[in-house]
């Protein structure tokens, strides 16, 4: 499957009868929550296999996964994938690996966000995305408002340090 910048892989809510493995792109996946507040809470990127939440066990899509660029994504019938879980003894250590990289990347941005100024934040976040936009600026992945929410600070604070750049 071939989704473009806007288009959505799921929706928050979904029932989850699919699983994707991301081949390519990049995905911001969003949440709303009850008070009509939107957050940017993840970024899934190629290699991945989502949602994580449901590698194991069936669970509803938590947010809505949206593409950032062009993007390859392999759609995974959850009942296949799941019947491989238990008759493949190898497919429980290939969800171990992708949890573990998962936990590393979320380690990787935990460290970025206690990193002094929201400036050299900034640049973390831009060099990250870097690696895998091959080389599209960030702001053309995400608004002001998104950035703040993955750099802890407000869209004001991007604002100015986009100007400073």
């Amino acid at each position: 499957m071939i989704l473009h910048k806007g288009e959505i892989l799921f929706r928050q809510g979904d029932t989850g009868e699919y699983l994707y493995h991301i081949k390519s792109g990049l995905f911001k996946v969003t949440r709303l929550h009850e008070n009509g507040n939107m957050v940017l809470f993840n970024i899934l990127y190629s290699g991945e296999t989502v949602p994580h939440h449901s590698l194991i066990t069936p669970k509803e899509m938590h947010g809505t996964a949206i593409a950032l660029m062009r993007s390859e994504v392999e759609v995974i019938p959850a009942s296949e994938w799941y019947r491989q879980l238990q008759e493949e003894p190898g497919k429980p250590l290939e969800i171990a690996l992708l949890l573990q990289a998962k936990l590393r990347f979320m380690q990787q941005r935990l460290d970025h966000l206690t990193v002094g100024t929201p400036a050299e934040r900034l640049e973390l976040l831009t060099e990250w995305l870097h690696d895998f936009s091959h080389g599209v600026d960030v702001t053309e992945l995400l608004t002001q408002e998104e950035i703040g929410q993955l750099i802890g600070v407000r869209r004001e604070t991007v604002n100015r340090l986009l100007r400073l750049k």
